[in-house]
């Protein structure tokens, strides 16, 4: 849009005889335009609307000839439907869990704005309705069920213009429903950053659209601070990670589970601990993304993953999506060293169970693709066995991607530093230190040793020749 200030508006015009007679006649940058009507009260509003616009400063479009408030109000739509809009132009090319994350955004920004209406439906209805069928391209032309219809019907017409979040005091009420859990607690910050940067991006694509003028997530007076978080970190909890012995006490007891399911799992779960693989990761390794040597370290080649999305946010409708690594580009790869722990656990692993046709290590006896539900409940069996009565009722390896939690953690607590461990993890420096804070923050002794054993192996005559 080419905007001008060079605007000549002139007096009202009459044309006898026409069906429209009363025009309006104004310039932009030289090049005329007219608009005509059926009474001169009519086009005595639209010149009266130009003056004011042109008082204010606006610039004119040079292609239409509107000003900039003109054409926002010419392209002013609902929420729901900007919304939808939205969403039906990223789909395509987002993965499965952005989708979610898409998704989850725009039903909670849109239940926000449509609250309090008359003929307000069931709370979870209208979610499930948004989540299931309207925000979701895929199965948005499928049949549903007469409450999902009547809830959908019902939020197009109680949903506000996009304008409406302009208002700073309405983006407000959006900002504290995104930092609001559906149990009234805070969201975790991770959470309420994802979602901050996807309505970010859906204001963002109406300032595009010309429906609205800036973005107003930027706007310096939108002094909004997340509510009391103070139970809610993003931050590792040191309680989860467990010891080696812990974790080899586990890997056995992992291989107790079932007559021939645990033993499936055992390498499964040494790679997150002593890889840092992410289960997604773990799913899609491959035989030619692993050297392991006779002897001595090995190493990871990792370059794909198979995140488990669900049947209905995939573009195969399988559960699991193949994709590239977490946070890197389509081609990259992550090579992480590996102990011979691990090198024996892969060796036996293939020994006895073999390899997929396409090469996976991992898969289900059916030969299928392993997914979160089945190593979780492995998991949970194991620690019943494997840990005692205290330490099951503790947070420790509580959840299998503590095992990660613990893989990263040893390597630190082995003096290997940040930088090094968040290449080997597939994290930026940046987030492993906020993650890992307070587990790197138990260290201290650790440190404290260390100098202790440095300062003291110094001779006494070296002490005195520095002085």
């Amino acid at each position: 849009m080419n905007l001008s200030y060079d605007v000549r508006i002139y007096k009202l015009q009459y044309r006898a005889g026409r069906p429209r007679p009363y025009g309006v006649r104004w310039k932009v940058a030289g090049e005329p335009f007219s608009k005509w009507y059926t009474t001169d009260g009519l086009a005595d509003s639209e010149r009266s609307g130009l003056l004011q616009a042109a008082r204010r400063g606006e610039g004119f479009d040079t292609k239409t000839g509107w000003p900039q408030s003109k054409l926002r109000s010419l392209h002013n739509i609902s929420w729901f439907q900007h919304a939808t809009e939205y969403i039906d132009k990223k789909w395509p090319a987002a993965s499965a869990n952005h989708r979610i994350s898409m998704v989850e955004t725009l039903v909670t920004v849109t239940t926000a704005l449509a609250a309090g209406e008359r003929g307000q439906p069931n709370a979870e209805t209208l979610r499930t309705a948004l989540r299931r069928w309207a925000f979701n391209p895929k199965q948005r032309p499928l049949p549903r069920p007469p409450d999902a219809e009547a809830a959908l019907k019902w939020v197009a017409k109680a949903s506000p213009s996009i304008s409406a979040l302009a208002d700073l005091a309405v983006l407000r009420d959006v900002l504290d429903a995104c930092a609001t859990n559906l149990d009234g607690k805070p969201s975790a910050p991770s959470y309420l950053s994802r979602r901050r940067r996807v309505l970010f991006n859906v204001l963002k694509y109406a300032v595009s659209r010309k429906r609205l003028a800036a973005n107003p997530l930027n706007d310096p007076d939108l002094d909004w601070d997340p509510p009391s978080r103070d139970s809610v970190v993003d931050e590792v909890d040191p309680r989860v990670v467990g010891s080696p012995a812990q974790m080899r006490q586990m890997l056995t007891a992992v291989s107790y589970v079932g007559r021939t399911q645990g033993p499936r799992f055992v390498a499964f779960f040494g790679c997150m601990y002593y890889g840092m693989l992410r289960p997604a990761e773990v799913t899609s390794l491959c035989r030619k993304d692993c050297h392991l040597p006779p002897s001595g370290w090995g190493k990871l080649i990792l370059a794909h993953s198979k995140p488990a999305a669900g049947k209905a946010w995939t573009d195969s409708g399988q559960v699991h999506e193949d994709r590239g690594l977490k946070g890197r580009g389509s081609r990259e790869v992550r090579v992480v060293p590996i102990p011979p722990e691990l090198i024996a656990l892969l060796r036996e692993h293939i020994r006895r169970f073999g390899v997929a046709p396409d090469g996976r290590l991992f898969r289900s006896v059916n030969g299928g693709i392993i997914h979160p539900s089945t190593y979780w409940r492995v998991w949970q069996r194991a620690r019943a066995i494997g840990l005692d009565p205290d330490e099951q009722d503790s947070p420790v390896l509580g959840r299998p991607y503590d095992l990660r939690h613990g893989g990263v953690s040893w390597r630190l607590y082995a003096g290997v530093p940040a930088p090094q461990v968040a290449e080997w993890a597939g994290h930026s420096l940046e987030v492993l230190q906020k993650i890992y804070a307070k587990v790197v923050a138990g260290f201290d002794d650790v440190w404290f040793q260390r100098m202790n054993d440095v300062l003291s192996s110094q001779p006494a005559s070296e002490e005195g020749k520095n002085q």
